[in-house]
């Protein structure tokens, strides 16, 4: 089978396509043909050596697959070969076929493609986490979201307006503005690229504060970070909760002087770290979403796919934040 292997620390351009010889379904595991592996910013990550986890090389990057089971391991019960389903892997989802542990397996609604159904759950469920467990996003609050076009940042806002929020998006262009507004997002705001000196930050941070009100935001949802981090802070209303989530734009330096003044919570969101310590908390989001994406509130948005063999250009693009929704990569 084939595989798109990181061999030694870099960037995209280091990826291998190789051959690798078929994995043989274990106790309690799937083997499944991978039909379509989406693309998140941890996989940028990942293959420098960046990221929370360093799997042993050679590994291919791909952190969530969806695809076909071709046959079961010892002891699987409640899957037949031919079943459809989605699975987070953490990583080993650029191979043609994976080895999944049934118990992380999810069935793949039969009106869904593998496309949609790859770029599910790391978003998704990311951004539910974040608005309800560490957010406390209540019905008519003022939730001010940045990266609003990315995967986790389309996800929010589709949480936020299916939760009764006012949603504020803030993107960087003209085109994932549209992505935002598609969204059903309340206001959109198109910001500069930073960095930023001292008076285009304080130029951002009234654009934001105009864009969430005279009460300022009560959540702000940050997958960014970097100089947008602090304007953003800037806007946050009394008793407001600051998300961080994410790091593409750098690693910001809060002045802690503003969580005084505002009396507001900077709280983290690590998703992978909550599902393995309350793998029940999490199943319930992830019921809450499958039933979202039934009833049409949510709804994963893939605007680019590439083969396997271009599979690292999927990487670049995400690494040069291009992406609009969610990037996936195609095994067919």
């Amino acid at each position: 089978m084939k595989a798109l292997l990181s061999r030694a620390a870099g960037g995209p351009e280091t990826l291998e396509l190789a051959e690798l010889p078929e994995p043989v379904a274990g106790k309690g595991q799937l083997l499944v043909r991978v039909k379509a592996c989406a693309i998140n910013y941890p996989d940028v990550l990942i293959i420098e050596d960046k990221y929370q986890f360093r799997p042993e090389r050679p590994f291919a990057p791909g952190g969530e697959i969806a695809g076909v089971v071709e046959a079961l391991g010892e002891g699987v019960e409640g899957w037949s070969v031919g079943d459809r389903l989605i699975s987070m892997l953490g990583h080993g989802g650029l191979c043609e076929k994976v080895l999944v542990d049934a118990r992380q397996a999810l069935p793949l609604p039969p009106e869904r493609s593998f496309e949609e159904g790859s770029a599910l759950i790391l978003t998704y469920a990311t951004s539910i986490h974040a608005l309800l467990d560490r957010g406390r996003l209540k019905e008519g609050q003022t939730l001010l979201v940045l990266g609003a076009a990315g995967g986790v940042g389309l996800a929010a806002v589709e949480l936020g307006k299916a939760y009764g929020a006012r949603v504020v998006a803030a993107v960087s262009s003209e085109e994932k503005a549209q992505a935002a507004r598609d969204a059903r997002a309340d206001a959109v705001i198109v910001y500069p690229r930073g960095p930023f000196d001292k008076d285009p930050s304080k130029a951002l941070a009234q654009t934001f504060k105009e864009a969430v009100g005279p009460a300022g935001a009560d959540v702000i949802y940050d997958p960014v970070g970097g100089d947008y981090a602090e304007p953003a802070l800037r806007s946050i209303g009394w008793e407001g909760r600051y998300l961080v989530v994410g790091f593409p734009a750098g690693i910001p330096k809060l002045p802690l002087n503003l969580t005084l003044l505002k009396s507001c919570d900077v709280c983290g969101v690590f998703w992978g770290a909550f599902a393995a310590r309350d793998p029940q908390a999490n199943a319930e989001h992830i019921k809450t979403l499958f039933r979202l994406w039934e009833e049409g509130k949510i709804a994963p948005r893939v605007s680019r796919t590439w083969p396997l063999e271009q599979g690292g250009e999927a990487i670049a693009h995400m690494a040069a934040r291009k992406a609009v929704g969610k990037l996936v990569v195609t095994m067919d």
